[in-house]
Parts: C-alpha cells; sequence; structure tokens
C-alpha cells in the first residue's frame, strides 16, 4: 500500500471514530506534517471522495480503498496494492498494520 493511500485511510479512520475531520496528519514513518480534508490531499494535490462513507478513491493514485471501522478498529482493503489492512485509533493516535508491507505505520491527527 503507498504512504498516499495509508494517510487517507488513516484520516478517514480517524474522522469515522470520532466524528471530527482532522487539518492535518504527522506520519511517523516520514516525520512530517501532511494536510488533507476530506476531499482533497495536499501533499499530492488530488481530491478523494468517498472519505465520510468509508469507500475511499484517491484521484492522485487512482486507487479505491474499502474502508470499515468499528468503534476504535478499523480494517479495509486497498484495491491498487491488493492488500489488506486493519488497525486501531486511540485518541489522536493511528496504527495501521499494513500486510502487504507486513509491518505496522503510526500517525497522528
Amino acid at each position: 500500500m503507498k504512504e498516499d493511500a495509508r494517510r487517507a485511510v488513516a484520516c478517514a479512520a480517524a474522522l469515522r471514530a470520532s466524528k471530527k475531520a482532522a487539518s492535518s496528519i504527522y506520519s511517523y514513518e516520514k516525520g512530517r506534517h501532511s494536510f488533507m480534508s476530506t476531499s482533497y490531499d495536499y501533499d499530492t494535490s488530488s481530491h478523494l471522495s468517498g472519505v465520510k462513507s468509508g469507500n475511499i478513491y484517491h484521484y492522485g493514485l487512482g486507487a479505491h480503498i474499502s474502508l470499515n471501522v468499528s468503534g476504535r478498529n478499523f480494517s479495509g482493503f486497498d484495491y491498487d496494492s491488493s492488500s489488506h489492512f486493519s488497525g486501531t485509533i486511540s485518541g489522536r493516535s493511528i496504527q495501521l498494520y499494513d500486510y502487504g508491507e507486513a509491518r505496522y505505520f503510526n500517525y497522528s491527527v
């Protein structure tokens, strides 16, 4: 799964769990903040759709991502990389496990 897709998933999962949209997300992997809204990824200058519903489409990647959120847990599938992911939300922290990469990624909103 590409970093841009992981960031979109982390933002969408946090939004669906807390009902509040974040304006930025911090990637511990990249060591920097990225600005995102529910409809735009400013890092890639790309539109997003379906963030609120969990049927995400990232126009910059040309990729569809399916996201399910249940309480503080989430899971889904990235059609671009054909890989599953899952994670947890704790306050403003999001931990995402990318099965395609076989490792964890951490974010903060």
